[in-house]
């Protein structure tokens, strides 16, 4: 009887469940993403935790997101219309190239005898204009990269592609604040900005794995007619429309990640090491949970499993903002992080099915629009509650109002509640 290698079923039954991964340049993609996010997440810590330490101003805290938003929303539509008519990787390096740009310029303005230089507000307002430079940078990376997805990615194997994407989008949110609160705490913010640059740089080599895509809308068009296709397939598709709203709304009223230097300093009153943990424990959470959706994948009822997911959502966030205990503020993070994590895999699921091939570019656009209101415009709405209501009543509001969203929207969108991963299409 011929015996059988235990590792080599572990294997196959790994990638059974897993096909995707079996795609190299799926695996570059994985790679890339995760490069980027990694150094962008903690290239965010750390200017948030600057900016803080500079000013000493919640609201300060605010107006960096509102630096990064406003671009990237003014520039969402028109970067769409140009994804679609160029070549898909061709954008993403000339993106990682504008990054690695910006990177460099911060770290210049963090070297000591630069700042003696310069007055507190002109640093600020340094640090907000690198910032803003990096909103119209993200308009152009965030559709790219959702176009490369789906020319590395047969359809049938989106929904597993998108659980590890993912997931390599959380192991970046989660490894890059940890990795900005060590280098803070020991080395210095400086330090801190030189070791964004070198990750940036290491980027290139998985992009460059990738080979060039064909362009598939080649014909040119008008680019008011452009947009205007992209929007229209997005208002005429509930389901995804629907989605989107939640996902906006959801996060702009129970973000809470801007108010965590002052829960760090004024409430829990942990280091910098704890600001780091607080800050990477949503993703922790996310790749808890999204680790195991890659071996139990999403199946049955994934518009009513959103609903749930966002619920529970808010209700984590309600009590980190009334805990004053740091462990339990950490685990409703971690919570709140595992239960958003299912409810992207499922929104961006539905986003990869129901977008065709030749309108992904403009689609992506409109969702960062989305993206970027909920996340950054969360940003800045918690800033400006905290200063109105207080840190605490601020965050426990968000929370309340996100519970109303959801209600809203299961009474409003029967078709996101009934929706199905077998769903290709939506009439319009």
């Amino acid at each position: 009887m011929n015996k059988i290698n235990p590792s080599s079923v572990s294997e196959s039954g790994f990638f059974y469940k897993n096909p995707a991964l079996k795609i190299k340049e799926f695996q570059a993609f994985l790679t890339t993403r995760f490069g980027l996010i990694f150094a962008l997440n903690m290239q965010s810590t750390i200017l948030y935790y600057w900016v803080y330490s500079l000013t000493d101003s919640k609201l300060s805290l605010g107006f960096v997101g509102l630096a990064e938003v406003i671009p990237a929303i003014g520039c969402s539509l028109f970067a769409g219309h140009f994804v679609d008519q160029n070549e898909k990787r061709k954008m993403i390096v000339r993106c990682i190239s504008g990054y690695l740009i910006t990177a460099i310029c911060l770290f210049a303005i963090a070297l000591p005898f630069v700042q003696k230089e310069f007055s507190v507000s002109v640093l600020v307002g340094l640090i907000y204009f690198f910032v803003f430079l990096g909103g119209i940078l993200r308009s152009f990376f965030g559709p790219s990269m959702f176009s490369l997805f789906g020319l590395v990615v047969p359809r049938e194997h989106y929904p597993n592609a998108t659980s590890w994407s993912s997931m390599s989008w959380q192991m970046g949110s989660v490894l890059g604040p940890l990795a900005a609160g060590v280098f803070i705490a020991s080395l210095g913010i400086t330090a801190g900005l030189l070791a964004v640059i070198v990750f940036v740089l290491l980027i290139y080599i998985p992009i460059f794995k990738i080979t060039v895509k064909p362009i598939l809308k080649p014909e040119k068009e008008p680019v008011l007619k452009s947009i205007k296709e992209g929007l229209k397939f997005v208002m005429n598709t509930p389901t995804l429309l629907a989605a989107q709203c939640l996902d906006m709304f959801s996060v702009f009223f129970g973000s809470a990640v801007a108010l965590l230097p002052v829960y760090q300093k004024e409430i829990l009153h942990v280091n910098e090491i704890g600001f780091g943990i607080l800050r990477s424990a949503p993703g922790i959470g996310a790749l808890i949970t999204l680790g195991l959706l890659a071996f139990i994948p999403l199946k049955t009822n994934p518009g009513k499993k959103l609903f749930l997911c966002v619920t529970g959502f808010a209700l984590s966030i309600i009590v980190f903002g009334i805990s004053t205990n740091f462990y339990l503020s950490f685990a409703m993070l971690l919570l709140s992080g595992m239960l958003d994590a299912v409810s992207v895999v499922i929104r961006s699921t539905i986003l990869q099915l129901v977008t065709p091939d030749a309108m992904r570019g403009r689609v992506s656009a409109v969702n960062t629009i989305f993206i970027s209101s909920s996340n950054e415009f969360g940003d800045f709405e918690s800033g400006v509650m905290a200063n109105w209501l207080g840190t605490v009543r601020a965050v426990v509001v968000g929370g309340c109002l996100t519970l109303g969203v959801v209600a809203f929207t299961f009474v409003k969108v029967p078709q996101l509640r009934q929706f199905t991963f077998d769903n290709k299409k939506e009439e319009e």
